[in-house]
């Protein structure tokens, strides 16, 4: 440790200063480095010239190190508590994954290659990536990424010491759910951005690099689930360590599958099979080699202690082999196109098509397990005793689904809309029952279970705004003239004609669209359609009138001649609480990390610990 701490320190100081001196190339617009010639431009606003560091796959790789190398710090820094051999094993299997990302960048991918002589101008960054959300959107979705090497690394050193008690699932808690925070974050801003920046107005597509962040998420929320029960029961350590290995390997999964080229996507960075061969075999070789670890300690991880089929373990057992499903089924539709070629069976398409009803039935019944899961006890479930409480918010989910549905949006629904509003708002009901009995017994609430809390309540406004969506959204295309008017529903959509529009890299024009309801003018909108002057890409930006329980939507789409233009029109009720929610979970898992229990040494005897959020029988 006399060596490790300083030398995770020296890493940071490092890494920082090159991640600073590709920063100022940019900034200073320095296009004798071939990496700020490929993805800036003199016109390119300041903002994203920084942003433009990470746009590409060399900057992008020197911002996940530097990450990465914050993280090794910071556990360096607050690993003051830990045993001083144990703390030494997490931060040599960082030091190992730090490694293997430095030699990467050495041999395959270094931002700092010369151009001479130095190019008169640079070829700008990517259009779709000159957005502030998309700006953000990488080093948020690195930090989960990365943050899950801190999981990794600790179930290792967990194994190295032939030492899984409880105390180390506690020591490995807070880390877990802060990298869980901050990948929901990056996977929410990525699916807002989708929805307004690239003019078709969705927000999820199943696109291969969406779901390589998604199955990282799937299986970190099993992990921060099955943590709590190793930490207050000892049991399921197996399990626990098997979660941490995976949720890792499918932050490398992504990795590679962005960066090899080997998958299609609006979003991969790379098409160089030389790279995607070394983080494959840095792949085989750190999971390999935690795998192997595991299956030789594996078998020594057995607990005496049970518990009962109603009881919260089981229902945490049942919801973490349904996460994991679920994980599995997004890995084998991503994956299939890949396979299928590799046989040579020919080029096959994998979408929504197989991916929401397959998805579906895993999360359905989760879904179910989290409202009654929520209620029972550790060992004992007693769940028999909780009737009068299940039957009472069962019914008033209910009826308030039902109210919601033929009352606000009328029976023009899905045969899954009763489902998704019953189990979406019974599970926010579910959550409010615990802590308003404490709160009526003055009882103290621990961080711990307001975060659970608030990340139960997101999980329910999430599934019951997802269901209202899906459910009720209305969407048209049509081909208007100027003062030609498109029907959607209530809405009007009157094309006033387009207008030039110059920014500052860019032209195009701008349309305006006068939106009325039941005759009334209620908004007008200003989608436009820029042209990128150096690569000569084309975007949509597509305009949107926020409401509170609605978004009015507007794109325009392709020239058509004789002054008619395509004109793309949406209705979507409460498709901003979907981004909410997600908002929301982050926040309770950023607010039961914080936990002050999570950070003492062991903990002390009789002290009740609560579970973190999301875990009473739940996913997040």
């Amino acid at each position: 440790m006399a060596v490790a701490r300083p030398a995770a320190a020296a890493q940071f100081v490092l890494v920082s200063a090159a991640l600073g001196a590709l920063i100022y190339a940019f900034v200073s617009f320095d296009f004798s480095v071939l990496y700020v010639a490929s993805n800036s431009n003199s016109a390119l606003p300041t903002f994203y010239r920084v942003a433009a560091v990470w746009g590409a796959h060399e900057g992008s790789l020197v911002l996940w190190q530097w990450i990465l190398a914050l993280w090794t710090l910071a556990v360096a820094l607050l690993s003051g508590r830990l045993p001083i051999t144990f703390a030494a094993r997490v931060l040599g299997v960082l030091g190992i994954v730090s490694l293997g990302f430095h030699l990467f960048t050495l041999v395959t991918s270094n931002p700092f290659e010369r151009l001479l002589p130095p190019a008169f101008d640079g070829r700008d960054l990517n259009p779709v990536l000159q957005d502030p959300a998309l700006a953000l959107h990488p080093p948020l979705l690195y930090t989960g990424y990365v943050g899950f090497a801190v999981a990794f690394a600790f179930a290792c050193a967990a194994m190295l010491e032939g030492k899984m008690d409880q105390t180390w699932a506690r020591w490995t808690r807070p880390w877990t759910t802060a990298a869980w925070a901050f990948l929901t974050i990056g996977i929410a801003l990525g699916s807002w951005w989708a929805y307004y920046e690239l003019g078709w107005g969705g927000y999820w597509f199943w696109d291969p690099v969406e779901n390589a962040s998604f199955m990282p998420w799937l299986i970190g929320t099993a992990l921060i689930h099955s943590l709590a029960v190793t930490d207050k029961r000892g049991l399921f350590k197996a399990w626990t360590l098997l979660l941490a290995i995976l949720a890792f390997s499918m932050s490398l999964l992504g990795t590679f599958l962005v960066r090899s080229g080997v998958l299609v996507s609006v979003h991969s960075f790379a098409a160089d099979p030389s790279r995607g061969m070394f983080i494959l075999a840095f792949l085989v070789v750190v999971i390999g080699g935690a795998l192997s670890l595991y299956a030789w300690r594996a078998p020594l991880l057995r607990s005496p202690a049970g518990f009962e089929l109603t009881a919260r373990e089981s229902f945490l057992l049942f919801n973490n082999v349904l996460l994991v499903i679920a994980a599995t089924v997004v890995f084998g539709g991503t994956l299939a196109p890949l396979i299928s070629d590799a046989l040579g069976l020919g080029t096959l398409s994998v979408g929504t098509q197989y991916f929401n009803p397959t998805f579906l039935l895993p999360i359905i019944p989760l879904l179910a397990l989290v409202s009654v899961g929520i209620h029972s006890n550790w060992k004992r479930g007693r769940i028999g005793d909780k009737t009068r409480v299940l039957v009472r918010t069962f019914a008033l989910a209910l009826a308030l689904a039902l109210a919601l549905i033929y009352g606000a949006y009328g029976p023009a629904g899905k045969w899954l809309t009763p489902v998704g509003a019953v189990l979406g708002i019974w599970i926010i009901l579910s959550s409010l029952v615990d802590p308003i009995d404490r709160l009526r017994r003055k009882m103290t609430l621990p961080r711990s279970v307001v975060g659970m809390t608030i990340a139960h309540i997101a999980l329910g406004v999430f599934v019951l705004s997802l269901t209202v969506v899906e459910s009720y959204t209305i969407e048209r295309d049509a081909a208007l003239r100027p003062g030609e008017s498109l029907q959607l529903g209530r809405y009007a959509y009157r094309f006033e004609g387009i207008e030039p529009l110059e920014g500052p890299n860019y032209d195009g024009v701008r349309g305006e669209v006068t939106v009325f309801r039941d005759g009334k003018q209620v908004g007008r909108l200003f989608p436009e359609k820029r042209n990128y002057w150096v690569q000569g890409q084309v975007m949509t930006e597509a305009d949107i009138d926020t409401r509170w329980n609605k978004n009015v939507f507007a794109a325009l789409g392709e020239d058509l001649g004789a002054g008619s233009w395509s004109v793309r029109a949406q209705i979507r009720p409460l498709i901003d609480y979907v981004w909410l929610a997600a908002l929301l979970m982050a926040l309770g898992g950023a607010v039961a990390a914080s936990d002050r229990r999570y950070r003492l040494a062991t903990r002390t005897e009789n002290e009740p610990l609560d579970v973190g959020p999301g875990v009473e029988g739940a996913t997040s």
